[in-house]
């Protein structure tokens, strides 16, 4: 493929030939799995073709792409990646466009964390990072100083940078600095103070993984963005003792539900601070708003931090949870009694109604009594719920009993084959897996991934091109405000396509965000409420050049070609996922109410504005 890729560098539109090397990079993927390396084509010569290219590239855009393909390349040895390195380092020293930039420093990002194993950066490639974070230049030994010489850090890339235009750039070069870990006082007090919120976000994260001291963590409590003293709290949990506990019961008042939440979660270590076990305790205990929509988050959270701050104290409190109408507090409940070890509650739990409930039972059964409830796992491979069975399927391999576990397994195993839901394939191949441990063949049961929807797809019409050539979709959160998301018709038709109609016949109408993670992403588009369980065809990746950057809305997957429709929304950049998901939209407006967006908020609609 790669071969037939090659010649459309060459195409006259800017476009075409960016999208082809990224496409080159995507099909090299496949030496990741490769026995073996032969003939011409290998790495390193789709490495000189890309060189080669980007030499006599005049188009910035392209250059970028290129950089950021020479950057992803599987390598197999380190002079390959010493050879893309100086490339990236060539185009950083010769050119000074913001695209420039960011293309050698999402080359760099790449590089650095896929490769850094297989060769670390060279002193000169961290002081074009440093610079590109704004950092002073420093001598090193390869870079000769004054008299004639010149310092590393002294790039045009450096001397034209702009502080808001620049501010992806900033945010790359440093993760890329914290993969190679070469973070220094200076370079995060630069970061710490810097204008944009991301940057100072990712140096508080990086001042506590690197150990430089509570200053930075304690300062970062108070800056007025949401998402820095979140990862505020995130770092407290590095630190120890009264301190650190204190600090996270002040967190509690903070404005933002998300910063209080993680603050709950984080007191859990906090047994020995009796304000810390008080305050859990009253939050744990008050049930009074539990029947709200966005009620019972606090409640959750105290119960589980309880449990492993103070067992004696949650224990009492627990069965309260477990009646609930509330299906979330009874499956919060399921993960303190595993903390608790409370095998009745467990058992109990496990034949909830709600499938989420069962599947966090069964959870936390295996580690409070293991194959002792092998009778309730098999009870559940017959319901609904492919979590549920999931659960069930991996808590009984190596079940003492086959007799017991071998037909219900069977059983559940025949049903879902017959179902021919392309998502429960993950479930699927967890039954298999069990039964395998007992030595008994499911090959006339396929549980590996459907080729249907990988080799056709939904079709695509012109008509239907030209009416989502530009759309839009507004998506209203019941409670909570509505948001904006410009479609990406251009970069991944085929998912647009399938998510308009989707949204045009009502699927998405009352169906939940149930996965939020703060300072990363929310998740949601599952009749279940969980990630096993979507719109039942798989869909087929469409991976392109936008990249994971907050508000980017992408397609949830466990695997290529899996996504069953479920979406999810970034909520910082997140680098690591580019060309792993498909982005197929953007956050147009309405971020703040992305932001404010719970575990549990419903979907009331989502309108498609051509």
């Amino acid at each position: 493929m790669i071969a037939a890729l090659v010649p459309a560098l060459r195409h006259r539109f800017p476009e075409n030939r960016a999208e082809a090397a990224n496409a080159i990079a995507q099909a090299a993927q496949g030496w990741k799995t490769a026995q073996a390396i032969s003939g011409a084509l290998t790495p390193a010569s789709v490495l000189a073709t890309l060189i080669a290219e980007l030499e006599i590239e005049e188009e910035a855009s392209v250059r970028a792409a290129l950089c950021e393909s020479i950057g992803r390349l599987p390598y197999h040895a380190a002079d390959q990646v010493a050879r893309a390195e100086a490339a990236l380092l060539e185009v950083a020293s010769r050119t000074n466009t913001v695209t420039d930039r960011l293309g050698v420093v999402k080359g760099f990002e790449a590089l650095v964390r896929i490769h850094r194993a297989l060769r670390p950066p060279s002193p000169r490639a961290i002081a074009t990072l440093r610079a590109l974070v704004g950092v002073p230049p420093q001598r090193t030994a390869d870079t000769p100083g004054p008299g004639g010489q010149t310092l590393v850090g002294e790039l045009p890339v450096r001397r034209a940078t702009d502080p808001l235009r620049d501010a992806r750039v900033r945010r790359l070069a440093l993760e890329a600095l914290f993969t190679a870990g070469a973070l220094d006082a200076a370079l995060l007090a630069r970061a710490a103070a810097d204008v944009d919120v991301q940057v100072r976000r990712l140096a508080v994260r990086a001042a506590a993984q690197a150990g430089l001291g509570a200053d930075p963590v304690t300062s970062a409590l108070e800056d007025p963005a949401p998402m820095v003293r979140f990862e505020a709290v995130r770092a407290l949990r590095r630190s120890s003792g009264e301190l650190a506990c204190g600090l996270l019961v002040a967190a509690l008042a903070d404005p933002d539900p998300h910063v209080v939440l993680l603050a709950l979660d984080e007191l859990g270590g906090c047994g020995a601070l009796p304000d810390a076990v008080l305050r859990l305790e009253e939050v744990g205990s008050d049930l009074s708003t539990a029947g709200s929509p966005r009620g019972w988050h606090r409640a959750a959270h105290a119960i589980v931090a309880l449990a492993a701050a103070a067992p004696a104290r949650a224990a009492p409190v627990l069965e309260q949870f477990t009646v609930s109408r509330v299906w979330q507090l009874r499956m919060y409940a399921a993960r303190a009694a595993a903390t608790l070890g409370d095998r009745s509650t467990l058992e109990k739990l496990a034949r909830d109604a709600d499938d989420n409930v069962v599947e966090a039972a069964i959870d936390g059964l295996v580690a409070a009594a293991g194959h002792a409830s092998d009778a309730v796992y098999v009870s559940a491979l017959s319901r609904a719920g492919y979590q549920a069975v999931r659960a069930a399927a991996l808590a009984l391999a190596g079940a003492s009993d086959p007799s017991l576990a071998v037909p219900a397994l069977t059983a559940a195993l025949e049903r879902l084959t017959t179902e021919a839901r392309e998502n429960s394939q993950d479930t699927r191949a967890a039954i298999a897996g069990a039964l395998a441990g007992f030595g008994v063949s499911s090959t006339s049961l396929p549980t590996g991934r459907t080729t249907r929807a990988r080799a056709a797809g939904d079709p695509i019409s012109a008509s239907e091109l030209r009416r989502l050539a530009a759309p839009r979709a507004r998506v209203t959160i019941r409670g909570v405000g509505t948001f904006d998301l410009a479609l990406f018709t251009s970069e991944a038709p085929a998912t647009v396509l399938r998510f308009a109609r989707l949204a045009e016949s009502g699927y998405y109408d009352g169906l939940t965000f149930h996965r939020v993670v703060p300072a990363f992403a929310i998740q949601g588009g599952s009749p279940a409420a969980n990630e096993y369980v979507g719109e039942g065809r798989h869909m087929r990746d469409e991976v392109g050049l936008w990249p994971h950057v907050r508000g980017a809305v992408g397609i949830s997957t466990r695997g290529r070609d899996t996504g069953d429709a479920q979406m999810f929304i970034d909520l910082v950049d997140n680098p690591q996922l580019d060309h792993e998901h498909t982005v197929f939209a953007q956050v147009l407006n309405g971020a703040d109410v992305v932001d404010r967006v719970l575990e549990g908020d419903v979907i009331e609609r989502i309108e498609i504005i051509p």
